[in-house]
């Protein structure tokens, strides 16, 4: 079965890139850098205090009578709220107070817009990077992103890869991706060998079909390199130490399905299913893998 990007997967994908602004400032006397992705209602969130590098994810933000509040979680417990007063997206400066919900102690909060991720007609720019929430214990991620006239949308167009401790820039990677929202970047040991390695969000495709680029960490290099890793929905059980694909087209009448090992960097197929909607059973019925093609 072909893998089919459609228009309106992308615009769904995408469909929220105007929104999305990257501030700096800061939160008392500490410098941070923050982006914000809001919606009518709600809004989601990454920032980092700069001396630090560690990001912070700020989910489930509220936008309401003017106001913009998150609560900043330590696993299931709200260590802190930002609440940012008479928010607006148009903004150059947004102000706000970040309070310890346990101690009580309260902040400043003081941002001024950088820039924000444009898209539309007869617009153009370019190495506008975004904050990534996954980070590893030595090191942070930004994608670049670049807009082009004769394009609607950005794509991205690198992932750098940053050390925490000194800012330094320890890699980059060019890519060709679409933007999907705050989280483009996923940690996991994609080959079951201990390390922790890299995949970013490339595409969206039919119905709930996705695709990522995996990139593998040589610990004597210090560098992630590209796989060959490929496939649909690709899902890894660390557990078992295997590789499930999930493939669907045709609002779910056909589906396929295929387990892989991993051997020597590689994947290798160990089995493939098809199936297909039967009418008469009402339920996905397995075929021979031709029937899928």
């Amino acid at each position: 079965m072909n893998k089919i990007i459609l228009l309106v997967s992308f615009v769904i994908v995408t469909g929220r890139l105007a929104a999305q602004t990257v501030y700096t400032g800061f939160i008392g006397e500490y410098p941070v850098e923050m982006t914000i992705d809001p919606s009518s209602a709600t809004a989601d969130a990454v920032y980092s205090y700069t001396n630090f590098n560690e990001p912070i994810r700020l989910n489930n933000g509220v936008i309401k009578s003017g106001k913009l509040i998150f609560s900043e979680k330590e696993g299931k417990q709200t260590k802190a709220t930002l609440m940012f007063e008479n928010y607006t997206t148009d903004k150059n400066v947004i102000t706000g107070i970040w309070k310890n919900t346990i101690t009580k102690k309260e902040l400043k909060i003081t941002l001024t817009k950088k820039y924000s991720i444009e898209n539309g007609e007869n617009i153009q720019w370019t190495d506008r990077e975004l904050l990534q929430p996954e980070s590893t214990k030595d090191k942070y991620f930004k994608v670049v992103l670049s807009k082009e006239k004769d394009r609607y949308y950005p794509i991205i167009t690198a992932v750098k890869v940053y050390e925490k401790q000194t800012d330094k820039l320890l890699q980059k990677l060019d890519v060709e991706c679409s933007l999907l929202g705050l989280d483009n970047i996923s940690i996991d040991d994609y080959n079951f060998d201990g390390i922790e390695d890299l995949s970013i969000f490339e595409a969206s495709y039919a119905g709930p079909n996705t695709s990522r680029i995996y990139y593998l960490y040589n610990k004597t290099t210090k560098q992630y390199y590209e796989s060959n890793f490929s496939g649909i929905s690709l899902e890894f059980d660390q557990k078992k130490k295997k590789i499930y694909e999930r493939n669907q087209c045709c609002a779910g009448t056909i589906v396929t399905t295929a387990e892989y090992k991993v051997v020597n960097d590689n994947m290798v197929l160990l089995n493939q299913h098809c199936y297909r909607w039967d009418d008469r059973k009402q339920k996905l019925v397995e075929k021979l893998m031709k029937a899928c093609e």
